[in-house]
């Protein structure tokens, strides 16, 4: 029986921060829920880190989660982690031609999905000249509520930002040419009084990905604004009112810690289900939100 092979991609540059133990944490619970399935199955987690150690995804892999990171997305575009890393996204567009039924997948969070943007082409990267940082809703577009892991959230989602660039004005032919579909926008869609950032874009078979953070949990947005100079930014930006509705909106199940709960988790379930039919595994159910585990966490909080 073939391993099952997961790949996590530290784009964070060395840089400590929540979001390594967020995706730690996300495919921890997610192997111990194929292993209850799978009991036979081994697991094999592979940890690289492109940006500061040169460490490149391998292509043999089945499931990635590449997560975002410092900087401008422009950063080290010709040198060869960055490279190396582009032409790995090429091949995942690749392999999904040939195993139509079952490809290697991958889901791209920030920074990753913004170098994603950018090598397909799929819309222009824009310095915002601001941060954008705090928890919004992002609104998912009509194909966005076909797609597995979106499609519990019906047409808005809450999110965590943490973001000076953005992807705008987005190339319609070439997404479509591509098999490509924009998932969730800054506005609803056909407006633009929010904002015009595209965050979320199905890249081609295989390769999703978010300008957003849904691996965010509340710990690790707790961890953050507990420093004074970003809770004091945050009201700087938005006002009391916003933070003040923000720390309300932690403390709801039905929003960021739905998000963190399903989307990823989603993800997962559906590609690892694909997986499965074509390798005789057993497949999993989707994944429930633990009112439990997310009273404890906030107790602890």
């Amino acid at each position: 029986m073939d391993p099952l092979r997961l790949t996590l991609v530290d784009m964070n540059n060395g840089v400590t921060n929540e979001a390594t133990r967020c995706f730690r944490r996300l495919f921890a619970a997610f192997t111990h829920r194929v292993r209850e399935a799978n009991p036979r199955l081994s697991i094999n987690l592979e940890w690289v880190q492109p940006r500061n150690l040169g460490e490149l995804p391998s292509h043999q892999v089945d499931l990635v989660l590449s997560s975002g990171g410092p900087g401008s997305p422009h950063d080290g575009w010709e040198q060869r982690w960055c490279t190396g890393y582009r032409h790995f996204l090429d091949w995942m567009m690749d392999a999904a031609v040939h195993h139509p039924d079952a490809p290697p997948a991958a889901f791209l969070v920030c920074h990753s999905y913004e170098i994603a943007v950018q090598h397909f082409r799929f819309a222009e990267m824009s310095h915002r000249g601001d941060l954008k940082f705090a928890i919004f809703p992002a609104y998912v577009t009509e194909e966005g509520r076909k797609t597995a892991f979106l499609a519990p959230f019906d047409d808005r989602v809450f999110i965590w930002e943490h973001r000076h660039w953005q992807a705008v004005e987005m190339d319609a032919h070439r997404v479509a040419r591509q098999g490509g579909a924009l998932l969730a926008s800054e506005s609803r869609p056909g407006r633009t009084d929010k904002g015009r950032a595209l965050l979320a874009f199905r890249f081609g078979p295989g390769l999703d990905g978010t300008q957003f953070h849904p691996e965010a949990d509340r710990a690790g947005v707790l961890a953050w604004i507990d420093r004074p100079e970003h809770a004091s930014a945050l009201r700087d930006a938005y006002g009391h009112s916003l933070y003040d509705r923000m720390m309300r909106t932690l403390a709801d199940p039905a929003r960021l810690a739905r998000t963190y709960a399903l989307l990823i988790p989603g993800w997962l379930t559906e590609r690892f289900n694909r997986l499965a039919a074509v390798r005789g595994l057993h497949p999993i159910p989707p994944p429930v939100q633990s009112m439990e585990e997310f009273e404890e966490r906030a107790l602890a909080s």
